[in-house]
């Protein structure tokens, strides 16, 4: 009686566990596809990260060594010899600072206008701006190198951040969405006590919208960190270089590139991004999470 206790015991122990398998299995699959997906994303990096530890010759070693032999951190003192490093680095942040600034300040005034004012034509004027999201920088090159020559700003920072004070649709959207989650009962009682638009805005929409501007700030702090494009246009002389224009520069200069070096480089050039977005990381994702809710 006993021994079929027991196997009766272990049957059901077995059913059990094939029916946990049967029933997570879509989880499991899901883990598994999001692990291999992360591997493949990381790898890049990860490759970035050990070919800036490797001395010249094992930059060219065949087969490729994922892992270095003897780690050269000196690469990343060499960087500052070989490339203009602190004043590439000083441009981004400058042009970087004035960008988010201006996209933050334009961004939120026109949001909190399209939220909260009541105007004729206000959806056909918002509408008008999503519609310049579909317009792509590569047409307007052309136009605004024009413009910006004839103002004599080729060749200056300026054209890279003084649009920015104009806003951009994109900041101007989520922005506008985050403000209209905000209950109007907060505007209503703000009035009671003698507050105007700009009492409202500065003491009420600002201080409870902060993952929605630290998600704007974020986005065009990568962006304008990351632009190549931009720089390439507008900028003329190397001491005005940024940090994407000036590694791509010294790629291309003459002779051989030494690719640990400029892996070097490039850790250093994402490493801000990194510790930026984890600083940020709650109030980021907060911020994604809440986008495109309406009251």
């Amino acid at each position: 009686m006993a021994t079929a206790s027991a196997r009766a015991s272990n049957t059901r122990t077995v059913d059990n566990t094939f029916n946990w398998i049967r029933s997570n299995i879509g989880l499991w699959l899901t883990y598994v596809f999001l692990t291999v997906m992360a591997i493949l994303t990381l790898a890049p990096l990860v490759w970035v990260v050990a070919t800036s530890l490797r001395t010249p010759a094992e930059s060219f070693s065949l087969p490729p060594q994922w892992i270095p032999v003897d780690m050269d951190f000196t690469n990343y003192q060499m960087v500052f010899d070989e490339i203009p490093f602190w004043s590439q680095i000083t441009n981004s942040f400058i042009i970087t600072f004035a960008v988010v600034a201006g996209q933050l300040v334009t961004a939120a005034l026109a949001g909190y206008a399209f939220a909260r004012l009541r105007f004729p034509g206000r959806n056909v004027l918002f509408w008008l701006v999503l519609a310049t999201m579909m317009i792509p920088f590569p047409v307007l090159m052309a136009p605004l190198y024009v413009i910006f020559k004839e103002l004599g700003w080729i060749g200056s920072f300026r054209p890279l951040w003084v649009p920015a004070w104009f806003g951009h649709a994109f900041s101007i959207f989520l922005l506008r969405q985050y403000f209209m989650t905000i209950p109007k009962e907060l505007d209503e009682a703000a009035r009671i006590d003698g507050c105007g638009h700009i009492g409202i805005f500065t003491r009420i929409i600002l201080p409870l919208s902060r993952p929605a501007i630290a998600v704007v700030a974020l986005f065009y702090f990568i962006f304008v960190w990351n632009d190549f494009l931009g720089p390439l246009i507008f900028l003329q002389h190397r001491d005005q270089f940024t940090l994407a224009l000036g590694l791509q520069a010294y790629q291309s200069q003459a002779g051989a590139t030494s690719w640990n070096l400029l892996m070097a480089a490039s850790v250093m050039v994402i490493l801000p991004v990194l510790v930026l977005f984890f600083l940020t990381q709650r109030t980021f994702v907060e911020g994604i999470a809440t986008q495109g809710l309406k009251e």
